[in-house]
């Protein structure tokens, strides 16, 4: 069965994931987690891709991305993830597929959406139970965002981050206290990982009158049919 083509437009956001085949681990020590970090810098370069918010967990990944040359995602994801997962199976061995598939990629509209998914992705860690709070989890962008800490990976901040206020610890707070009531909103976003756009009706039916089709589903790789 082909696969349909992804809808990437320049200048938008992306929320990009994926996953490893069947859950499995794919970061077991922090050197696995500096290594993934080494290949984002590699790879995902201004000025063709801005990573504006990061998540590394133990089984997955999500990135969300500002897409300024779109033709070059493919290319730098597949390199991304190929030249990791040779890492990965040059340490602990393994065969089969790494990854569960190829990735996902979601639309974000500008706004208040960008900075819903931000927060959301910022939490797994909060919500999975690995940690009691954003600030104790090492591998995502909140420090950048929650204590204003550098990041390497970060090359463009979320615009509506930067609208909060001109002074730096008044962003911090105000961050802070918006994470505090986004806890909830797995249900809320539940829909846009289906509808493979997040934002509002009318954004999803303008990029839908553009040719945006829903691509998630959780079955992961095709099963093999039997002869």
């Amino acid at each position: 069965m082909s696969r349909n083509a992804r809808f990437l437009a320049e200048g938008a956001y992306y929320h990009i994931m994926n996953r490893g085949n069947n859950k499995q681990i794919t970061f077991k020590e922090n050197s696995d987690y500096i290594k993934f970090t080494a290949l984002l810098k590699k790879y995902l370069r201004p000025p063709e891709i801005n990573i504006v918010h990061y998540v590394l967990m133990r089984n997955h990944y999500h990135l969300i991305i500002r897409l300024e040359k779109p033709q070059s995602l493919r290319h730098v994801m597949q390199k991304l993830n190929q030249t990791y997962a040779r890492h990965f199976r040059s340490r602990y061995g393994g065969a089969g597929y790494f990854w569960q598939s190829r990735y996902k990629s979601f639309l974000i509209e500008n706004g208040k959406y960008l900075l819903e998914c931000g927060g959301y992705i910022e939490l797994n860690p909060v919500r999975a139970g690995i940690s009691a709070a954003p600030e104790d989890y090492p591998w995502s962008s909140y420090h950048y965002y929650g204590e204003g800490k550098r990041d390497g990976l970060i090359t463009a901040a979320n615009p509506e981050y930067e609208r909060f206020s001109e002074d730096m610890q008044s962003r911090i707070d105000i961050y802070r206290e918006y994470l505090k009531g986004r806890m909830n909103d797995r249900r809320k976003l539940e829909r846009y990982f289906k509808n493979g756009v997040y934002g509002s009706e009318l954004f999803e039916s303008q990029m839908r009158d553009k040719g945006l089709i829903p691509v998630w589903s959780h079955a992961g790789r095709p099963k093999k049919k039997n002869n």
